[in-house]
């Protein structure tokens, strides 16, 4: 009698630190996945097109330089290797995994980048610039087609800003360049004298070759910042790129 008696102590005894055990894990549990914890997802797509079809004629903009910051969302070297200072997850766990997936077999589309984390948002939040370079690499400018920031602030709702340039290969020479090269051509006698300043033919009448006196020429960008609906796609663009953000709020464990 007394031998059942201790094996129903120990029995209860270890029901009880069971139970301790499963509640001290759904506690910690809860700890990990804070208020205001979000998976944060962007896709960055480029549209195939010419760009002689692009209207938008920005080669003359000025541009402003490239944030100083030390994130960086998604950087893709001159070998082709992608770096990120977030942790990003796979892009089968990406909400806009399927969306990226169609807008590739469209064939009007190619994704440059597909990339999602998990961070806690809370109001107020005032996140840093996200580096973004993507794209073609441009060698004569050592850099990617495709540069900016994407930075993420929250007040009372999620804010995402989108800064990002397209750049292609200079073509166009500015009036300052022509005017300089044509009077080093004076110099050397190659036009006669008396020619104007910016003149674009030598004396024999063949074309002055101009090279521009920048190696990049802007084809389009885009400047918006817009709220953010959790669970909704949201979808940014100017003529030649696009970004598709999704938020998805992860619920705490009680």
């Amino acid at each position: 009698m007394q031998t059942d008696g201790n094996r129903l102590c120990r029995l209860w005894a270890h029901t009880l630190l069971t139970a301790v055990l499963a509640a001290t894990s759904l506690a910690s549990h809860a700890q990990q996945t804070p208020n205001d914890y979000y998976r944060a997802e962007f896709v960055i797509l480029e549209r195939i097109i010419e760009p002689d079809a692009v209207n938008e004629h920005m080669a003359t903009r000025k541009v402003d330089a490239p944030v100083d910051t030390t994130e960086t969302l998604y950087s893709v070297g001159s070998g082709g290797a992608a770096t990120s200072s977030l942790k990003l997850v796979s892009r089968n766990e990406l909400h806009l995994g399927n969306a990226a997936n169609r807008l590739e077999r469209s064939g009007r589309y190619r994704v440059l980048m597909s990339a999602g984390w998990y961070e806690a948002f809370p109001p107020d939040y005032k996140g840093k610039p996200l580096r973004v370079e993507i794209g073609d690499w441009l060698a004569q400018a050592s850099q990617r087609a495709i540069e900016g920031h994407i930075t993420i602030d929250r007040q009372r709702y999620l804010h995402v800003a989108v800064h990002l340039n397209h750049w292609q290969q200079g073509k166009i020479a500015t009036p300052a360049a022509e005017a300089v090269r044509t009077d080093e051509a004076k110099r050397e006698n190659k036009l006669p004298e008396g020619a104007e300043s910016g003149a674009t033919t030598v004396a024999s009448g063949t074309s002055l070759a101009l090279q521009p006196d920048v190696p990049l020429e802007l084809l389009t960008w885009i400047r918006e910042t817009r709220r953010m609906r959790s669970e909704e796609i949201h979808f940014l663009d100017s003529p030649t790129i696009g970004v598709l953000v999704f938020f998805k709020k992860i619920e705490a464990t009680p």
